[in-house]
């Protein structure tokens, strides 16, 4: 099933359009945004790749912010055992998902990935790829389900909270402050 997700930033003044290919073997996702952060133009795009269970087993992230380029890309066994730029890393063992703050798709891994019931709350190890600020650390979040389409969220380390809601995928559909959805549509975007 493919769907063409597209998200406007409120806080990060940004326009999204995201593709999601999901099979019986995993998802892909192909996504490009661009936007304005700190009166500066910024386009970010991301390649995710997770395996049938939503763990996510790559990540290729390139950035172009302030006339600097910066280009990420992170492989995984989906277990929490990583390697950047092809290399082993202990940096990040441990973390499942990654969480990229331009875009709300990547708060739909962790979703999908743990299926909280109602009232179920878990917390999770994500790597935590702020480009624009160029930080990449490993950070605590917190997933509690709220009823059938509202998560309720936490960034640990910094007490950032958000009620955010999703539809019948777990793709967000308004993340107060930070982004809402405009469209979302079936896809004719294959993969090559």
């Amino acid at each position: 099933m493919q769907t063409n997700l597209f998200w406007t930033g409120r806080e990060y003044y940004s326009m999204e359009n995201c593709v999601v290919n999901t099979t019986v073997n995993g998802s892909e996702i192909n996504s490009t945004i661009v936007g304005l952060y700190e009166n500066k133009t910024y386009t970010v795009s991301y390649d995710i790749k997770t395996n049938q269970h939503w763990q996510t087993v790559f990540v290729l992230l390139q950035v172009q912010h302030n006339n600097h380029r910066r280009r990420v890309l992170l492989e995984s066994d989906g277990k929490g055992n990583w390697k950047s730029d092809g290399k082993a890393t202990d940096k990040y063992k441990g973390c499942i998902d990654v969480d990229i703050p331009v875009t709300p798709f990547t708060n739909s891994l962790p979703i999908n990935r743990l299926k909280l019931k109602v009232k179920e709350a878990s917390e999770v190890q994500v790597i935590y790829l702020d480009m624009l600020n160029n930080q990449i650390s490993p950070v605590r979040q917190k997933y509690v389900r709220l009823s059938p389409s509202v998560y309720h969220y936490e960034n640990i380390p910094n007490d950032f909270e958000a009620d955010i809601q999703v539809d019948e995928s777990n793709f967000v559909v308004d993340y107060p402050q930070l982004f809402v959805r405009t469209a979302k549509l079936p896809s004719d975007f294959s993969f090559a």
